[in-house]
């Protein structure tokens, strides 16, 4: 057994746990009485992986289907990887400790742009071959790849067999029961491929060719057959108080990123954000129900033992029920000491008793996210809080016993002046004054003001597509401005990677051309980008240098209004027309109201009827 070779290192690394597989509610069947093994693979480590809420959904549809099993797999942390090569053993599953190599479907889950040499690196582990072709010429499981990062599948299209677009619900059923198929009754790789490629929200890169003009940039895809589509359409779960959804997930024997209990009220947004690719991707919003997920909740927290919930979604105080939900959630488990936090909160959101009732076990953290410092710069987002609304939202929070409060921001946004990154430091006082004007017997010691500035990335599928990133040189001097300008008491500042965001917005919006650079990265031992200690610029340059390329030439590219993108072939729901009006309004600093109060006509009332609420 495979577990035999593996036993032997595990003391000699960090977190041994993460290999070990066994936990509590893990799925365990006989890999002899099924008919289709699908592993799946999340490009990070154990405890990032096991806190992904798509990767339990997936797990937990699969198995409860007695003919196909899910087995997760994860990347090894590099001292884990290099004694399993040492000792010649390959990337296998956490159930039965099988090699990935002998599973019939191979899926990864794309969440960061910056987890892809990850994913060849699997590829590498397990003994797969890397690309599609070379994968044709052997007997090898088909790689298949979802998650947002599949609204631009291009820098990936040599490497996977099949991309899975939009909500995975449905089409991952679909795929085993199609591979269970073809495989009873024989047949090609392709032939296969080209029966998925005509299922809604299926892009087979195979089938595509990509054009390019006389100065090398990206023209256009095309198909190389006539009997695939020209568009892929994202799938869509129109019913979300419907679809399946686990009452029993895995609890890791280590400490994970997000430890507890994740209770997905609703999906999209109404809100409309210029900069945010999820608003834009998931719409239309959908929420679950109260009952549905009062039940859900039990069962939960009965399975697992956990003793903190969060309330998941792109922003959980939109939820229409979140009232009612909070106070029933408070009544039944509060008793057992269980926690209810309240992730991704808008300042704008009126809270108030709900915000009370879910803190009153334990108070869990509390962050904002104003994005840009000055109320023009909010509104060329469509970010339309007020000064006053995060004023009286933290004062709020200090008079009822927090002490605690982050920012998050981003620089480099489009328009961006001087002025707003001093209005960045004007919110930190703003924040401290909310605090001190707190009588001092009522309000809590400690205060804790933290200030995030993340690096603007231009995202496909937002108005600001067509829009250059800012260079490595200016992004730095903004964090130098702003650490002098934060060096206030009890403010503590922090801030992302330049050279991070420089990538991963080449990536982003990058086409074919970056599959020979993703595939010289790697070569160049490039891996774990997203972490610090691992990050390697100059080889990730050195790898753009021997493909003749520059990372520049994709994330500081302006595109024209009318250019063809690489990720045009993927049909979101949003039009680009709808995109370039807002791009409009944004450079006029004009704000669009939320989709609630007034419908814009993003298209995807169109693409799913009846589906969007806020277009009846």
């Amino acid at each position: 057994m495979l577990y035999d070779a593996i036993a032997p290192l595990l003391p000699g690394v960090q977190k041994p746990a993460r290999y070990t597989g066994g936990e509590v509610n893990m799925v365990k069947k006989n890999p002899e009485a099924v008919r289709v093994r699908f592993a799946f693979c999340f490009p990070d480590t154990y405890e990032v992986g096991m806190s992904h809420l798509g990767m339990k959904i997936l797990y937990h549809i699969l198995n409860k289907r007695e003919e196909f099993y899910c087995e997760r797999v994860f990347a090894p942390w590099m001292d884990m990887e290099r004694a399993m090569r040492e000792n010649q053993i390959p990337l296998y599953s956490l159930e039965t400790f099988t090699p990935v190599r002998d599973f019939d479907l191979v899926g990864f889950t794309l969440q960061y742009e910056m987890s892809y040499t990850n994913v060849l690196n699997m590829l590498d582990l397990a003994g797969i071959p890397m690309t599609w072709r070379e994968r044709d010429a052997v007997d090898a499981p088909f790689v298949v790849c979802g998650g947002p990062c599949a609204f631009n599948p291009e820098p990936l299209a040599d490497f996977v067999d099949l991309f899975m677009v939009g909500d995975g619900e449905e089409q991952i059923l679909e795929l085993c029961e199609h591979y269970d198929a073809w495989k009873a009754r024989g047949g090609t790789r392709e032939e296969f491929l080209l029966e998925m490629a005509n299922i809604e929200g299926n892009y087979v890169p195979r089938f595509y060719e990509a054009q390019y003009d006389g100065a090398g940039e990206f023209a256009g895809l095309v198909r190389t057959r006539d009997d695939v589509p020209a568009r892929i359409r994202k799938r869509c779960i129109p019913d979300l108080d419907h679809a399946d959804y686990p009452d029993r997930i895995i609890v890791p024997f280590t400490e994970i990123v997000h430890d507890r209990v994740m209770l997905e009220v609703a999906r999209g947004c109404t809100r409309g954000c210029r900069f945010c690719q999820a608003g834009m991707l998931y719409r239309p919003q959908r929420e679950r129900s109260l009952e549905r997920l009062t039940d859900l909740a039990r069962k939960l927290l009965a399975s697992t033992g956990y003793e903190e919930m969060s309330l998941s979604s792109l922003s959980t105080g939109d939820y229409s029920h979140l009232p009612e939900l909070a106070r029933a959630l408070v009544e039944e488990h509060g008793c057992k000491k269980v926690a209810i936090s309240l992730p991704s909160l808008r300042i704008d959101s009126v809270l108030g008793e709900t915000l009370e009732q879910t803190q009153s076990v334990r108070k869990t953290g509390l962050t904002f996210a104003p994005e840009a410092g000055t109320q023009r710069l909010r509104d060329v987002i469509n970010k339309g809080v007020t000064e006053q609304q995060l004023y009286d939202s933290v004062h709020d929070a200090f008079s009822k016993g927090w002490s605690g409060v982050k920012l998050y921001f981003m620089i480099g946004l489009p328009t961006e002046t001087q002025e707003d990154l001093d209005g960045i430091a004007h919110l930190a006082q703003v924040v401290l004054d909310a605090y001190f004007a707190v009588p001092k017997e009522q309000r809590q010691k400690g205060l804790r003001v933290g200030v995030s500035a993340s690096s603007f990335v231009p995202k496909p599928f937002t108005p600001f597509q067509w829009e250059p990133q800012n260079s490595i040189e200016e992004l730095q001097e903004k964090q130098h401005y702003l650490k002098e300008k934060l060096r206030m008491r009890s403010v503590n500042f922090n801030w992302h990677e330049p050279h991070l965001s420089f990538l991963e917005a080449a990536f982003a919006r990058g086409d074919r051309r970056l599959c020979a650079v993703l595939r010289a990265a790697h070569a160049r031992g490039c891996k774990f980008d997203g972490w610090t200690e691992a990050f390697d610029f100059e080889a990730w340059m050195g790898a753009f240098a021997d493909c003749g390329l520059t990372c520049a030439q994709f994330a500081q590219k302006r595109f024209a209004l009318d250019a063809p993108l690489p990720w045009d072939h993927i049909d979101a729901g949003v039009t680009k027309a709808f995109l370039r009006r807002e791009w409009e309004k944004a450079l006029r600093g004009e704000v669009s109201p939320d989709c609630r109060i007034h419908c814009h006509g993003c298209g995807i009332n169109q693409f799913c009827k009846g589906v969007c609420k806020s277009c009846e």
